[in-house]
């Protein structure tokens, strides 16, 4: 039987030895775990110990494109590589739009795995199918865009570039790997695999069509879906006319926008580096993924140079949880974090964590909140090792824990926390706390309920129900993780033009159900190797300032995250034991009993 929607093929790539092969999918495995986050999860599971060094040659990168990878559906230029994480120490999959992805599959592969470690640098191409290694010790020690720019200059334009920066050739715990320019697969330190196994680039170029099983269905879908996108304010107004930035001002007025590492939870000069600003200061035009009618991309204008604009978490990270209000450092440290290939997150957060640590004479670090040209200095320390970068180049867990003040933290299984203060958001507290890949808030996005009204409008301060919502968005965001399409696209399209789609792309018919239970499946899945490489219910929790420390004013004045018997519904509610373990009726249901521990 001819597959539509996938191609069932895999390319092996082993850097120890240079063999390069290809291999077939099994169609089941296609058919049970979609592409993207899910097949990624059950490679690792099979191929990685969960005891392996995540620095080491055992740990494999696993490159997937997902069934809608490709097609006209609107957001389906994502893909999705998974690992074991050198900052957490968990199961991993990050996921980023552009073009690569769509490039990769059109190379005539669903999925790329890279195992072993080079001696010397390399770049892997990948041109209509033909896959060949080839030495890179002159672009090591660039950065993204210098190494981007060398790379189509001599194999031209026609071809998608995904490399590392410095930071990842440093093997920096939060090293991002950046793919057509700014792009980034930014969390959890998978550029700081791809520097160990010293493979500067993957170069991907291809023609091969992705076949639907139904396209006259597949236009439909996608004609009824452009509609929906287009009638949500959300998507036809607020991110393509201010992009992600268009949060800032909603969430300083709510009382959940973090400041100075959490210690506060508004910003007093938000107007400053709001969405709103930007448009009126130094914004230059908008850019999108491919096929994305959202264009949520802002370029901005610092001086003579034209780059891409920080998104909410970014523009969040890099000033008010660092002190920091002035537009333009926000900018050029956003610029600055893309070209070295760092995690904006990881890195505004960390180095909001030392500025907490020197504020309490803690830790001597020179850096301190409102630090404009600090922060820029820190950035290019990071991503080189040098000076404090070196300690900081841990990640804050680490950090904070060499000096004794681990509390001062903000993170969840040492992944840094994004732009939400959860204690004025009780189901993304236990979003984050629950999270299989750490301090995470697209894992459930508990943002879209308890703020957006999406799908529906909850209390944000109860903590009633909070359980089964969050597992649902869970589940659901697991699977569209998997197909694979943009977040953004699901605020304004509901699973059941997911299911739809993907059943007009591969000719097999899922149901809204399929996509949760697969989602569920996924979520087990990455639970059992997360306890096999010993993260246990111990680490789902927060920072002990979110569970003790009351907001001190604003509109969320005197709340705390009410974690625990929110907790305790959950693992009931998920089918796991009080100990956060599947039971194994459980793991029978999900037909997941060959991955047990």
């Amino acid at each position: 039987m001819s597959l539509y929607g996938w191609f069932g093929k895999a390319l092996r790539v082993n850097l120890t030895t240079g063999n390069i092969k290809e291999e077939a999918i099994e169609e089941k495995l296609l058919e049970e775990w979609l592409g993207g986050r899910g097949l990624g999860t059950h490679m690792v599971n099979q191929e990685v110990p969960a005891s392996c060094d995540p620095l080491g040659p055992a740990n494999k990168l696993v490159f997937v494109t997902g069934p809608l990878t490709g097609s006209s559906f609107p957001g389906s230029g994502r893909f999705s590589v998974s690992a074991k994480s050198p900052l957490t120490g968990t199961i991993f999959d990050s996921n980023a739009g552009g073009i690569w992805g769509v490039r990769l599959k059109r190379c005539g592969f669903d999925m790329l795995m890279l195992e072993g470690a080079a001696t010397t640098p390399v770049i892997l191409s990948i041109r209509d199918g033909v896959a060949i290694l080839e030495e890179a010790g002159e672009l090591w020690g660039k950065d993204v865009i210098e190494t981007t720019h060398a790379i189509t200059k001599k194999l031209g334009k026609d071809v998608s570039v995904a490399c590392i920066g410095v930071a990842g050739e440093n093997q920096v715990k939060f090293a991002a790997i950046m793919n057509d320019g700014h792009r980034a697969l930014g969390r959890g330190g998978l550029g700081a695999v791809m520097g160990a196994k010293r493979l500067k680039a993957v170069v991907v170029s291809g023609n091969k069509k992705v076949e639907m099983a139904d396209p006259d269905k597949m236009d439909l879908i996608v004609y009824e879906a452009d509609k929906w996108i287009k009638a949500n304010p959300i998507t036809s107004k607020g991110l393509p006319e201010f992009g992600t930035p268009v949060l800032v001002n909603l969430f300083n007025e709510m009382g959940v926008f973090p400041t100075c590492n959490f210690q506060g939870s508004q910003f007093a000069n938000a107007g400053k580096i709001s969405g709103e600003t930007i448009a009126e200061t130094i914004y230059s035009g908008r850019k999108g993924c491919y096929r994305c009618p959202v264009q949520c991309t802002r370029m901005v204008k610092i001086g003579a140079s034209t780059m891409a604009g920080p998104e909410y978490e970014s523009l969040w990270a890099l000033g008010p949880e660092c002190g920091i209000d002035d537009l333009e450092v926000i900018a050029e440290a956003n610029h600055l974090c893309n070209r070295l290939g760092l995690d904006t997150i990881s890195t505004g957060v960390t180095i909001g964590c030392a500025m907490e640590l020197e504020e309490r004479k803690l830790l001597k670090t020179g850096l301190k909140f409102g630090d404009a040209a600090g922060i820029l200095q820190a950035i290019e320390q990071i991503a080189n090792r040098e000076g404090v970068g070196e300690l900081l180049a841990e990640g804050s867990r680490r950090m904070a824990e060499d000096c004794g003040f681990a509390r001062y933290s903000m993170q969840v299984k040492g992944l840094e926390l994004p732009a939400y203060d959860p204690r004025g958001m009780q189901g993304m507290g236990l979003g984050f706390a629950t999270s299989n890949r750490g301090g995470c808030h697209l894992r459930a996005y508990m943002v879209g309920p308890e703020a957006l009204g999406v799908p529906k409008m909850v209390d944000r301060f109860s903590t009633g129900g909070k359980a089964g919502l969050t597992i649902t968005q869970q589940n659901i965001n697991a699977a569209v993780d998997s197909l694979i399409i943009c977040r953004f696209i699901n605020l304004a399209v509901s699973e059941e033009y997911f299911a739809r789609a993907l059943s007009a792309a591969t000719g097999i018919n899922y149901q809204p159900q399929d996509l949760h239970r697969i989602g569920e499946r996924i979520w087990n899945l990455e639970r059992l190797y997360n306890l096999q490489a010993g993260v246990d219910s111990s680490f789902d929790t927060l920072p002990p300032r979110l569970l003790e420390e009351p907001i001190a004013e604003g509109p969320s004045l005197g709340r705390t995250v009410e974690l625990k018997p929110m907790l305790a519904e959950y693992y009931r509610f998920r089918g796991w034991d009080a100990a956060g373990i599947p039971t194994p009726e459980k793991l029978q249901e999900l037909k997941l009993g060959e991955y047990s521990c």
